[in-house]
């Protein structure tokens, strides 16, 4: 299904002007006729009031095929059936009075911006009538959809959520080619955000290989969040080409893990910080005390056998690595 763009059909107030002087022509014509019948009963008083009477009849016809288009508005009319082409861009038009707009998305309201629903008739209150939007939106919207629980590449229980920004590019394949579109987009969003997130480690893991090249990388749902947004970006856009949407950008808005582990990987974070922390203060420590050792040598200040250096190296590690401000013991007497 190919889109067809309908062009000079901005004569929606020559078309309004018009009927309504045929109206006033024939409802003149009637009234002539009418009293002509009545009084002088003319060949003339008798066509004047049946053509009165059947211009009145069909003169409201066209005024049907009256539309009104905002600025990012378009309208999808088929004919009988038969789709014969949309109308865009703003202007008053006039199009065939038998077509009829196309919109099976109109009803649904999703979690976006500039989501186009229904419009109550304001001659009625709220429990009334309401009339339905077939227009379809051409302006930017952005989807968030609601979070999802999926399981990384390790198995662990993640809650992420991402926001899409889309447009509805073809309308004939928006329309047509999908029962509804709106729906459609917001199931290719939470399929694909499945397929992707299932193919990285919440954070940095050993021999996980993400980009499918065999190799092990560093490729992470935390560390790389644009890596994996494009990708969801690039698979979603795959999914609906057919649907004439066109995906602009994915970003994910939410991410953490599961309830049921968040506090046991809290701990796990918590630990391996600490251990990165008492790994560097004793890289730190060991440098300071071969420092010590070689300007005492060097300087010839102090002679220390063996077991006084480890006694020191001890006690020096001690100091440097503890957790807590060193209390020494000052020896007043000999160290032998």
């Amino acid at each position: 299904m190919q889109e067809k763009i309908l062009q000079n059909k901005k004569h929606g107030m020559l078309v309004l002007v018009v009927s309504i002087l045929v109206m006033l022509i024939a409802t003149a014509a009637t009234i002539y006729g009418a009293i002509d019948v009545e009084t002088q009963k003319t060949a003339l008083g008798y066509v004047a009031l049946v053509a009165g009477l059947v211009l009145l009849c069909i003169s409201w016809i066209p005024l049907i095929g009256l539309r009104i288009l905002k600025p990012q508005e378009a309208l999808v009319l088929t004919l009988f059936g038969k789709y014969i082409g949309t109308i865009k861009g703003e202007g008053f038009y006039a199009i065939n009075p038998f077509c009829s707009s196309v919109n099976p998305a109109a009803n649904t309201k999703l979690n976006q911006s500039g989501d186009v629903g229904t419009v109550e008739n304001p001659l009625f209150s709220t429990k009334g009538i309401t009339f339905e939007n077939k227009k379809l939106s051409l302006k930017i919207m952005t989807l968030n959809n609601n979070r999802q629980k999926i399981n990384d590449c390790l198995g662990n229980p993640v809650e992420i959520g991402i926001a899409v920004t889309w447009r509805v590019v073809d309308t004939a394949k928006a329309v047509f080619n999908v029962d509804n579109y709106k729906e459609y987009l917001s199931l290719q969003c939470d399929t694909s955000l499945r397929n992707v997130v299932r193919l990285y480690p919440y954070d940095v893991a050993p021999n996980v290989d993400t980009t499918g090249d065999g190799v092990a990388d560093d490729g992470s749902l935390r560390g790389s969040s644009d890596v994996v947004a494009s990708r969801i970006k690039n698979e979603i856009q795959q999914k609906v080409l057919e649907a004439g949407i066109e995906i602009l950008e994915a970003k994910i808005t939410y991410l953490a893990y599961a309830t049921e582990i968040a506090a046991v990987m809290l701990q796990r974070q918590q630990a391996s910080a600490i251990i990165d922390a008492r790994k560097m203060i004793v890289d730190g420590a060991v440098g300071m005390v071969e420092m010590a050792l070689e300007r005492l040598s060097q300087n010839d200040s102090v002679k220390l056998d063996e077991e006084r250096k480890a006694a020191m190296v001890s006690n020096l590690l001690v100091v440097l690595c503890g957790n807590k401000d060193a209390q020494p013991i000052v020896n007043s007497g000999s160290l032998y």
